[in-house]
């Protein structure tokens, strides 16, 4: 694990289903991160004295668990991924030292040099996620990309992505063979989404299965 703010970060996307993880922290921040978590279908803990009345209302419907107290050592056993987000410098790098004794993935919130990743600003279309990151540098300009390329790629690509996902099974079932440069050549993004904006996405679906019989091998 590398604690260092200019560090060449390697791009993944994590698999938290059912993973236990930890928010160090009850305000706002904590607030973003714990729903981000939650999206991605973690199993949330939030240990903090106070909490903001959203992470409240959270705790109360039973979306997260609730440890009414500060961090203690011993809080991230069994943790898959921890986040610092208190106020305090020291607790939250007490936090640090634990997940890295214990293989814990953590992020310390504004603190990229105690973290073993850093949280991208993130555009969700359906199932298409496009992350952004400066490495650290810069999260206010990652935040000023994302709002620049959410103007770009509007809910028409989450029907997209559907759609796609629906050919693709078909080309399996029709057995039709097409390598990776074919697809490409097939998706002809304009027409498709033009289609999909219509609403007339049984064309679109005939188009691009028509394209990628075109490229079979």
């Amino acid at each position: 694990m590398k604690n260092n703010s200019s560090a060449i970060y390697y791009p993944v996307f994590l698999n938290l289903k059912d993973k236990k993880c930890v928010v160090i922290g009850g305000g706002p921040v904590a607030l973003r991160k714990a729903v981000t978590l939650l999206e991605s279908g973690a199993k949330v803990t939030v240990v903090s004295p106070e909490l903001c009345p959203e992470l409240a209302s959270l705790a109360e419907k039973g979306e997260i668990e609730f440890v009414p107290r500060e961090y203690r050592k011993g809080d991230l056993k069994g943790v898959f991924v921890a986040i610092a987000a208190t106020d305090s410098s020291i607790i939250n790098g007490k936090v640090a030292a634990e997940a890295r004794a214990k293989s814990v993935l953590v992020n310390v919130v504004d603190d990229a040099g105690n973290s073993d990743f850093i949280a991208p600003s993130i555009i969700r279309r359906g199932e298409i996620t496009i992350a952004i990151s400066t490495s650290g540098q810069s999260p206010a300009l990652a935040r000023k990309l994302r709002t620049v390329l959410e103007k770009e790629f509007g809910e028409e690509y989450a029907r997209l992505g559907r759609l796609i996902g629906e050919v693709r099974a078909e080309v399996r079932k029709q057995k039709i063979t097409v390598d990776g440069d074919g697809w490409q050549a097939a998706l002809d993004l304009d027409r498709l989404l033009e289609l999909i904006k219509k609403g007339d996405e049984t064309t679109a679906k005939t188009t691009l299965l028509n394209n990628l019989k075109a490229e079979q091998e």
